[in-house]
């Protein structure tokens, strides 16, 4: 690429939530130096306001010092002075509460809980793939039982907490270690209410059973075992512990400002089948039902629920400067996350961050599969030279958050062809399952209310939206292509969305296209895992 090209890169549209685009105008060079010597051209932008690189003699390395045999970790002959590129988009499009589409919104569901009346609530594909008939247990009624019956499975479940079912003393029908049942629903023993019912299954006894086990005034001795209701030991944490309708039950009930016990039934098709998506959403149409989805009423509290706690902090000298590190405790599963800052954070506004997902095999072991240490490194560089600036390292990502033995596996089926997609479709596993919310709580914590987001990967744009936080724009990490990364980076742009330096088309081995075309003797611009 020759100086002065204008790259004009065309909007982009990813899963139909993010769009963006702007010029950039290329006036730098810089190389990746492979084994002895062995250089190949870098190519990066540098016209947008404030974004400069400046030649500089090549001894400036990426983060951890190379052998001279190293191909993983290159030296990048540039100096990077990082700003912000805006990203053009809808808000709306990234308001956590902006519903799945064809999905109501949590809001309308919880009013409509509030009310007494029924909502649907689906769980995922892969998951049970049903939808179960929810509402509050302390408004339900026998015309509501009977609605119930006519459409449900007739296994009627009430959701509670577990210092409830401790008071009516109520235990678990097997204990959990040795529930077999697929999703290790927590069972109780069955009850009806003893008193102001006949033989329990009518659904007038059913709904005096609901309503007196949804009574803080009752008793154990007020039923009998076994029953006609199913009462389920909710998991404390709700859907954000476990993603069932249990949890989802009770968790409406409480955003409806109700007792947290709840009413559930499965919902069946006219052949007497599991009622799928397509006929719940003409059941919902039909009976005038609102229909969530637990995915949605997870962003929901994510978005709302005090999700980290501050655990230490200290002064920390680093191979970059002086920082000020903060651990931060999660408590939905007790992982300690450390955010690094530097300088003042003062009134929040325009700080640089990164938000850096846990890789140990490339952040400690400096892994040529990918360049996460490189990154790492990189923006640590980055936020010292800026003077002011915060890194939050997410430790549970490993593998984009499958765990490091199955990245280790994933690493084999790659090794026999496999792209990283591909393999972990393979294994079963989720291409990204990671969530940004923690990192999102632990920035709006230090203070941080406006950022310039550090990043080659779109969704950690869309993972810290709505928090409070806004993203002024984003600063591309320009990290080296290697050939044990080429590949997969490939796969990265084209499967999962991912922009590399400033590019938003073409492919690792040639250059973005601009005005006078491509170029054919060199990779293109920086890339990186994330």
């Amino acid at each position: 690429m020759t100086n002065g090209n204008m790259l004009d890169l065309v909007s982009t549209s990813l899963s139909r939530k993010l769009c963006f685009s702007f010029k950039v105008d290329s006036r730098a060079r810089a190389a990746l130096v492979f084994g002895e010597g062995n250089f190949l051209s870098y190519p990066y932008s540098n016209s947008v306001p404030g974004y400069s690189i400046e030649n500089n003699k090549a001894d400036q390395p990426t983060g951890i010092e190379i052998q001279p045999d190293a191909v993983a970790f290159g030296t990048f002959s540039a100096e990077i002075t990082p700003t912000s590129i805006s990203f053009f988009t809808d808000d709306d499009e990234f308001d956590l509460d902006h519903p799945t589409e064809g999905f109501s919104s949590i809001p309308e569901a919880i009013e409509d809980i509030r009310q007494g009346k029924f909502v649907i609530v689906v769980d995922d594909e892969d998951r049970e793939n049903e939808g179960d008939l929810i509402m509050a247990a302390s408004l339900v009624t026998p015309e509501a039982m009977a609605f119930i019956v006519k459409y449900g499975t007739g296994i009627v479940c009430v959701s509670m907490k577990g210092e409830d079912l401790e008071r009516l003393q109520l235990p678990l029908m097997v204990l959990q270690k040795e529930n077999d049942e697929k999703l290790c629903t927590a069972f109780t023993v069955s009850v009806d209410a003893k008193y102001g019912t006949t033989t329990g299954v009518s659904a007038r006894d059913r709904a005096r059973t609901i309503l007196d086990l949804s009574s803080r005034d009752s008793k154990p001795e007020d039923f009998n075992r076994p029953g006609h209701i199913f009462p389920l030991k909710y998991r404390e944490g709700g859907v954000l512990k476990r993603a069932g309708h249990t949890e989802a039950s009770v968790d409406l009930a409480v955003l409806a400002g109700l007792d947290p016990v709840a009413v559930l039934c499965e919902i069946v098709d006219d052949d007497g089948s599991m009622a799928r998506l397509p006929k719940l959403r003409q059941f919902a149409q039909a009976e005038n039902l609102k229909i969530i989805s637990i995915a949605d009423l997870i962003r929901y509290r994510r978005k709302r629920d005090k999700l980290v706690e501050k655990a230490a902090d200290a002064p920390i000298p680093t191979m970059w400067g002086p920082f000020k590190s903060y651990c931060y405790r999660s408590l939905l599963d007790g992982i300690e996350h450390i955010a690094m800052v530097k300088g003042e954070i003062g009134d929040g506004q325009d700080i640089l961050v990164r938000v850096h997902s846990e890789c140990l095999t490339g952040d400690i072991f400096g892994s040529a599969r990918c360049d996460c240490g490189n990154q790492l490194a990189l923006a640590m560089q980055q936020i010292e030279k800026a003077g002011r600036g915060v890194l939050v390292y997410l430790r549970g990502h490993e593998g984009r958050g499958i765990g490091l033995g199955h990245k280790l596996r994933a690493y084999n089926l790659q090794d026999d062809g496999r792209d990283t997609v591909e393999a972990n479709e393979e294994l079963g596993l989720p291409v990204d399952s990671r969530e940004y919310g923690i990192g999102a709580q632990i920035l709006r914590d230090l203070g941080v209310r406006t950022m310039k987001l550090m990043t080659n990967n779109p969704a950690k744009y869309v993972g810290l939206k709505g928090y409070g936080l806004a993203i002024a724009g984003r600063v591309p990490l320009v990290t080296p292509i290697t050939r044990d990364n080429r590949r997969y980076l490939e796969t990265k742009r084209a499967k999962m969305g991912h922009i590399y330096g400033l590019d938003h088309h073409g492919n690792v081995n040639g250059n973005a296209q601009s005005n006078n075309g491509p170029s054919s003797n060199s990779p293109s611009d920086g890339v990186s895992e994330e």
